[in-house]
């Protein structure tokens, strides 16, 4: 067996019945969370844009844009969503070799769960699939580096997900993976100098892609074979080759407790320094005192967030909000981190220019070692009058090690859908959500998502 046929084959097996109680709970927490960030993001640009354009396409198999009160094709509605959760940077992260926000798997496994009739114990099957396999592909191989966005693995977990819901077979399900992943590889670029909308749409994109993948292959659509082995396939031309192990029948302790869900709406590495400089700012008195900040962390977090003059200059809020000095700067002059801190209003403020460039990033090798375990960073301040201050984070405040409480997860939630729903239809949401694998009308609980005037 070739390695898609491998992954074809832990898909089938796959059952409720083999999920251990704390797994269907942390998809509940993580399906949450990411229905928040849906909501939070709805007035945004980019999920503007992409339920004006799913709005446009009608469907047999109608599947539902959240918030907007329409249907959409399932892959265009998976492209809606997607851009949802993943706009404003503040869904879940996994951290490995390749870094991913799994919980972007949600809007192709909604996608097809819904107008297909699954039920709640489906979704979740589907949901603990997909987050398996991009985090065990993730944990294999590093494709950042060689010109590749991380969203590049995310054609097999959709594929794979969706074929799941759909009820594809073993042969089926190789094909979908064969031709999602053949067509769209996505450019790094993508995360490189000032970054745009589409940092946020690009997995989305991919949803998009799975979805229809899938539903190619329940028609007999055929991919290329061997995806990864072939003389040009995934191997050849994007991570190289790697080794991948899964379980045979499929067993615990399954990938999604391993992930971790964001306390601030920022890029996950920058979690621990905003931590710390919360943690530090007690200490200093007035921002004005401060001479000079030196932030030390791990190659990814220097790589990703702290390594090109956009950071210290962001101009968007995407940028912002990927810019390791700019989320310490605005937690050292105002005391928290928040949507808020990546306005307009704060990206042409002054005196936050000024502190973003007293700040300097560097690699520690030491604790480069110690990632993807933590998130080590350690936040040195030196003060006008000479005293330094100092602090160092491992763990995070929602890092897989230092989970939030089931109770701040809804905090999180009430939060981010306050603007669009009443407090009654956020209790009523939340209810469904927490006995999720007892729901059987997954179009009432996303009807339960659109936007009311409140």
């Amino acid at each position: 067996m070739n390695l898609s046929q491998k992954l074809s084959r832990y898909a089938d097996s796959l059952t409720y019945e083999l999920l251990p109680s704390e797994t269907v709970h942390a998809v509940k927490r993580h399906f949450i969370d990411t229905l928040g960030c849906a909501l939070g993001a709805y007035d945004s640009e980019p999920a503007s844009i992409a339920r004006s354009v799913a709005g446009t396409v009608s469907s047999a198999l109608p599947a539902t844009v959240i918030g907007a009160g329409l249907s959409s094709s399932p892959e265009m509605a998976a492209f809606a969503n997607g851009v949802a959760f993943r706009y404003l940077d503040y869904n879940d992260t996994y951290l490995s070799k390749e870094p991913a926000h799994p919980s972007d798997n949600f809007a192709a496994v909604l996608a097809i769960a819904e107008p297909m009739g699954r039920t709640g114990k489906e979704l979740i099957v589907a949901a603990v699939l997909a987050y398996e396999i991009q985090c065990r592909l993730c944990d294999a191989a590093s494709i950042r580096a060689r010109g590749w966005d991380h969203v590049t693995y995310g054609s097999f977990s959709t594929s794979l997900a969706a074929g799941k819901l759909l009820h594809l077979n073993e042969e089926q399900l190789t094909h979908a993976q064969a031709i999602a992943a053949v067509s769209h590889n996505a450019l790094r670029q993508t995360r490189v100098g000032t970054l745009s909308h589409w940092k946020g749409c690009a997995f989305a994109n991919v949803s998009r892609n799975g979805v229809f993948a899938a539903m190619l292959a329940r028609h007999g659509m055929t991919g290329p074979s061997d995806i990864f082995e072939g003389e040009m396939g995934f191997w050849k031309q994007i991570s190289g080759p790697f080794n991948l192990s899964l379980p045979d029948p499929p067993a615990p302790p399954f990938k999604i407790q391993d992930v971790c869900i964001k306390f601030y709406p920022a890029e996950y590495h920058s979690q621990s320094a905003i931590d710390a400089a919360l943690l530090l700012r007690p200490q200093i008195g007035s921002i004005e005192a401060i001479e000079k900040i030196t932030i030390s962390t791990f190659r990814a977090a220097a790589e990703i967030i702290g390594s090109e003059p956009a950071k210290w200059h962001p101009t968007t809020r995407e940028t912002a909000d990927h810019s390791l000095p700019y989320c310490v700067a605005v937690a050292l002059k105002e005391g928290r981190v928040t949507l808020d801190s990546f306005d307009a209003a704060h990206l042409n403020d002054p005196v936050l220019r000024e502190l973003t460039q007293k700040i300097a990033v560097e690699v520690d090798s030491a604790l480069d070692a110690r990632y993807p375990e933590g998130i080590p960073t350690r936040l040195r301040i030196r003060l006008r009058n000479g005293q330094v201050l100092e602090k160092e984070v491992t763990f995070p405040k929602g890092h897989a090690r230092n989970p939030l409480t089931d109770e701040e997860i809804e905090e999180k939630f009430r939060h981010l859908a306050a603007p669009v729903l009443s407090e009654e239809r956020i209790a009523m949401v939340l209810k469904r959500c927490w006995n999720l694998e007892n729901e059987t009308d997954l179009s009432g609980l996303l009807a339960l998502l659109t936007v009311e005037n409140v």
